[in-house]
């Protein structure tokens, strides 16, 4: 959906000369394809899809305490029985996992720019 859209117009916003550069020396298609477009589109194209792991891993949390299980069950679980420490243990791994998957996007946004 919004991330097709995304990357959507990305492609068609590309340096249109270094694609037609690739063409013009007589490259099949997969090689223009590769090495006119995908350079352009890549760095965006990991950043996207490193933003939607993270969107992911967040909202399976909330899905989790309303009922659809997951770390987010076992949270609520935790909530329901006043175990309230392991609550805490269960919210500071998933902050750190939060804060673990931000660092290292980062660091891999980082290298492919």
């Amino acid at each position: 959906g919004f991330l097709s859209k995304l990357l959507a117009e990305d492609i068609e916003s590309i340096n249109k000369s270094q694609a037609e550069a690739v063409q013009a020396t007589g490259s099949a298609w997969w090689q223009w394809l590769n090495y006119g477009i995908q350079p352009q589109v890549m760095p965006r194209l990991i950043g996207l899809s490193l933003y939607r792991l993270d969107i992911n891993f967040r909202e399976s949390a909330v899905v989790g305490l309303v009922g659809a299980g997951g770390i987010g069950a076992t949270l609520n679980t935790a909530f329901d029985r006043y175990e309230y420490d392991t609550a805490a243990a269960i919210l500071i791994l998933i902050i750190g996992i939060v804060m673990l998957s931000e660092y290292i996007s980062g660091y891999i946004r980082a290298g492919v720019q």
